[in-house]
């Protein structure tokens, strides 16, 4: 197993010369998870994020004995419980394979050695990160001004490959509903588009 996939990725936002080429590949650790394994449970301290090369995980929350499902990150996402990853704070979540997975592993000593030494690579980080704050801000819009209908069809039309992959209780939680409003929900769309 090895970190090209990573590097094809960064090598998408910025030109990686040998030698970063190298720390990366000597410094970052790929490893296969199965799927139900806990990344990171609520009330850790996050000390490594992840870079998913292949599999689904998913971030939710347990709220009053109930797992609420906040984001799914697939292949060539970073996977952070970032403000524990920063602040050293615990986190407030949980992230789950929900299908075998492999992924490279940065520790956040190594992460900050790499940005320190190789400017480039701070630079592809912030890119990252606006493309992350993003995308969160969309899905807490969504919540906003989008019913549960609305945001599933968002779902379908952005992310159609999670409505094969994600079981559908979690696709629930993710848009807000229960599974069973869900299901009336796919069968409501399913006889206005036949």
């Amino acid at each position: 197993m090895s970190t090209n996939k990573l590097i094809e990725h960064i090598s998408k936002f910025i030109q990686l010369d040998e030698e970063e080429i190298n720390a990366i590949s000597n410094q970052i650790q790929v490893r296969k998870y199965k799927t139900g394994d806990i990344l990171l449970s609520d009330g850790d301290i996050s000390t490594v994020s992840y870079f998913n090369l292949e599999g689904c995980v998913r971030l939710y929350h347990l709220v009053d004995g109930e797992e609420k499902t906040a984001f799914f990150y697939t292949e060539n996402c970073f996977i952070s419980s970032i403000r524990s990853f920063t602040t050293g704070a615990p986190s407030n979540h949980y992230l789950e394979c929900i299908e075998d997975c492999v992924l490279a592993l940065i520790p956040y000593d190594v992460e900050k050695e790499l940005l320190m030494k190789y400017p480039k690579l701070e630079t592809f980080a912030r890119i990252s990160l606006e493309q992350e704050l993003a995308n969160y801000q969309e899905i807490l819009s969504s919540f906003i001004i989008s019913n549960p209908e609305q945001r599933y069809l968002n779902l379908q039309q952005k992310q159609p490959e999670l409505l094969q992959r994600v079981p559908l209780y979690h696709l629930a939680s993710y848009i807000g509903v229960k599974a069973e409003s869900l299901s009336r929900i796919r069968k409501r769309i399913s006889r206005k588009t036949s």
